[in-house]
């Protein structure tokens, strides 16, 4: 029997600026993937971290898992290109789905953390619980593998990069917490940087305290597709975004959960706009993702433009309101 029902409340990291290091620390690679709860074994089952049943969604992955050792795992769900690289975009394409015939990728799992065997591990200090879970898939699938860790930062810098890029940052644990929920774990997560621009397509919000931007990039074939929603934008960002933003017609667009970075999650409606507004943010995938800054609202000429927009002419407004990926439900309104 398993020694706790799921879903569970997981652990989270705090975002931090510099580097982690010192003394008691295990730092892991941060992989670009859905973070999840694998039951292995008899009852196998996945849940995201938010509560949403995905074993239907991955049902290729629960397979692998039915046939381990009963436990239970904390990481991340990824899909790995044939060359060993990772994508966080196909990935997104079993949103509302399950495996489809043809797809260009496998799914796998990587584990950072042992939550229970036949019991709770989780009071256990986390440098037992990674060794442990380290035995329990030596040698195991493919499918379900480990993620390794060390107390050295300069060989937790070697990994940053890897992957295809899909090792986007480090995470530090205290070799000596328990996993406890949410924050209390005291776990730090540091990213490496980088600018990217995304068009605005969109304002959902139920508030104007909640309005916030449905956010695009190209796609292989050049046209927009929406990739995310930003946090509520603030005051200084909403004032500067306003006088920009034309509605795009009267009725309302709906967006998958998933694309807002919530997997499994109901869709929702925002208003549409005119994409004529490019916000450039740092992002970590090519997205805005764990509230990043906005640095430059853009009308104008950009490569993400669609063409009828390229000849207007550049604004630049410096900005630093936060952003970030989450959802936002019914009722939107235009910027007041």
């Amino acid at each position: 029997m398993a020694p706790f029902e799921l879903p569970i409340d997981v652990a989270l990291a705090r975002p931090v600026e510099d580097f982690p290091t010192g003394p008691g620390l295990l730092l892991s690679p941060k992989v670009d993937g859905w973070r999840a709860v694998l039951r292995t074994g008899t009852g196998a089952a996945l849940f995201s971290r938010h509560g949403t049943d995905l074993s239907r969604t991955f049902a290729d992955l629960i397979a692998v898992a039915g046939e381990l050792p009963d436990a239970t795992l904390d990481g991340e769900v990824l899909a790995v290109l044939p060359d060993g690289s990772l994508s966080f975009a196909l990935l997104q394409t079993r949103a509302g789905g399950g495996p489809r015939r043809g797809e260009p990728f496998t799914v796998h799992y990587a584990a950072f953390d042992l939550l229970g065997l036949d019991d709770d591990w989780r009071p256990r200090p986390h440098a037992e619980r990674h060794a442990r879970l380290l035995r329990l898939l030596d040698d195991g699938p493919r499918a379900v593998q480990a993620l390794p860790a060390t107390e050295d930062p300069d060989q937790a810098r070697g990994w940053i990069g890897g992957l295809g890029g899909g090792v986007e940052g480090i995470v530090a644990k205290p070799t000596d917490r328990p996993y406890l929920p949410r924050y209390s774990s005291n776990w730090a997560k540091w990213r490496r940087r980088h600018t990217t621009d995304a068009v605005v397509v969109g304002i959902t919000g139920s508030s104007t305290a909640q309005q916030a931007a449905v956010i695009a990039q190209p796609d292989a074939h050049g046209r927009l597709r929406p990739v995310g929603v930003t946090l509520p934008l603030g005051t200084r960002l909403r004032t500067e975004l306003a006088p920009l933003l034309r509605p795009a017609g009267e009725s309302l667009a709906e967006l998958p959960g998933t694309v807002a970075g919530l997997p499994g999650q109901p869709s929702f409606l925002y208003q549409p706009v005119l994409p004529d507004v490019v916000l450039e943010i740092p992002g970590d995938r090519g997205l805005p993702d764990h509230a990043p800054k906005c640095t430059t609202t853009r009308k104008g000429p950009a490569s993400l433009m669609p063409a009828r927009s390229r000849a207007e002419p550049t604004q630049q407004i410096q900005s630093q309101d936060k952003q970030g990926l989450t959802s936002y439900h019914p009722h939107p309104q235009v910027l007041d």
